[in-house]
Parts: structure tokens; C-alpha cells; sequence
């Protein structure tokens, strides 16, 4: 009879905490998608958008499927948010640098030890936005923003180069979006490709004297690619 009591009374502790707990994520929505999406890149980045389980994710974020299609729609409006909330939260932080405070040079080499330390740092994004290069890009074309995201990164490489050619650091003739486009092909390529080169040329590409080596070998690729040429 005692032990029925306490079981009862166990029971009944606990369904306050429960109800707590879910009223929690219901009131907070914002928290709760930012979870689901943080979650998610993992999900996607392991299996890709057909290898991925809304189930897993939903278990994962002590949700349920309802609730990610109610927020999402769908698994494919989910791999699109997760796209787009990975370039927002990269192009967010790339606006705390502050470039136009730095000379030219110095604003240039910053954002590309930016762009490296990110991609260092986020291999899901990676393999999320190779998994979209394998897709075509079908689903980024169904963005209503990323290309209205990416808008800021270009207009901060045009601020600087426009005042390093200014000023003669730079040569001219060089295009934002082609400088752009490289910083971002060498810094990708260094994730993206380190598994499969650290075997075949047998390098650590996780040793940090390898990492400042790489890193350094990048910024001065980038900056010689820029800098006026300098007459014999």
C-alpha cells in the first residue's frame, strides 16, 4: 500500500516538471526553431537531405515531427532554412569586423582569416553547402534571402579593395566578386579536401603548426593576388 502511495506521489511530482517543460517550448519559439536548426545541420551534414530522419531531429530536440513540419512545412523547407540560417549567422559575425576601421591590407587579410577560421570551425556547413552544389542548387533557388544575405559581403570587399586601389596597394582591374569567390575556393578547399589530402600526402591537416601554415600560405596567396605590382 506504501509503496502504491509513493509511486503516486512520484507521478504526480513529475507531471508539473513535464508541463513546465513543454509550456517552455511552446512559449518560446524562437529558441525552440533555433534548436531544431542547429540540430538539423548536424542531420543533414551526415546524411544529406534523403538520409536524413525528421524523426531523429524531433527526438533529438525533445520536440515532435508536427511541430518541426508546423515551423518548417517539410523536411525539404527545413534543409532550405538550415541553408539559409548557415550563410545569415556567417554573414552576421563577417559584419562585426569592423574592415572599414582597418587599412586596406590589414581589412583584407582580417576577412580572410575570418573566412578561414569559420570554415575551419564549421565542417557541417561545409558539407551542408557541398551536399547543395550536389543538388544543382536547386533548393538555394527557392531562397527568398540568401542572395539578399550575401549582398553585405560583397559591398565590404568592394569598400576595401575600392580604398586600397585608391591609394595604390592595390592594382586595379580586380572584381569583388571574383576576389570573393577566391578567398572563399581556398578556404572552403581546406576543409572540404583535408580528409582526403591528409592521406594521400600523409600531413595532419588538424596540427596547428599545419592550420597557422595553411592559413598564413592563404592570406598571402590573397593579398599578392591583389597588391599593385611593384616596378624593377
Amino acid at each position: 500500500m506504501n509503496q502504491t502511495v509513493h509511486s503516486r506521489r512520484r507521478v504526480a511530482a513529475a507531471k508539473p516538471a513535464a508541463k513546465e517543460k513543454e509550456t517552455s517550448r511552446t512559449n518560446d519559439p524562437a529558441r525552440t526553431m533555433a534548436n531544431i536548426l542547429d540540430v538539423a545541420l548536424t542531420e543533414f551534414a551526415e546524411k544529406g537531405l534523403d538520409g536524413a530522419r525528421i524523426d531523429e531531429i524531433a527526438a533529438a530536440t525533445q520536440t515532435s515531427k508536427r511541430m518541426i513540419y508546423y515551423y518548417f512545412g517539410s523536411k525539404e523547407g527545413l534543409y532550405l532554412a538550415v541553408l539559409e540560417a548557415s550563410y545569415r549567422a556567417m554573414r552576421e559575425t563577417e559584419a562585426d569586423l569592423h574592415l572599414d576601421d582597418l587599412p586596406p591590407e590589414a581589412a583584407l587579410r582580417r576577412l580572410v582569416e575570418f573566412t578561414f577560421d569559420h570554415h575551419l570551425s564549421s565542417e557541417p556547413y561545409i558539407r551542408v553547402v557541398m551536399a547543395e552544389n550536389m543538388q544543382r542548387g536547386h533548393y538555394m533557388a527557392q531562397s527568398q534571402s540568401i542572395e539578399q544575405l550575401n549582398v553585405p559581403a560583397i559591398s565590404a570587399i568592394e569598400g576595401l579593395y575600392a580604398r586600397g586601389r585608391d591609394s595604390g596597394v592595390f592594382r586595379a582591374g580586380v572584381d569583388a566578386i571574383d576576389l570573393h569567390a577566391t578567398i572563399s575556393a581556398l578556404c572552403f578547399f581546406n576543409v572540404a579536401n583535408r580528409h582526403t589530402f591528409g592521406l594521400i600526402f600523409k600531413r595532419d591537416y588538424t596540427d596547428p603548426a599545419v592550420v597557422a601554415a595553411r592559413r598564413e600560405s592563404i592570406v598571402q596567396t590573397v593579398l599578392r593576388f591583389v597588391q599593385a605590382r611593384v616596378s624593377p
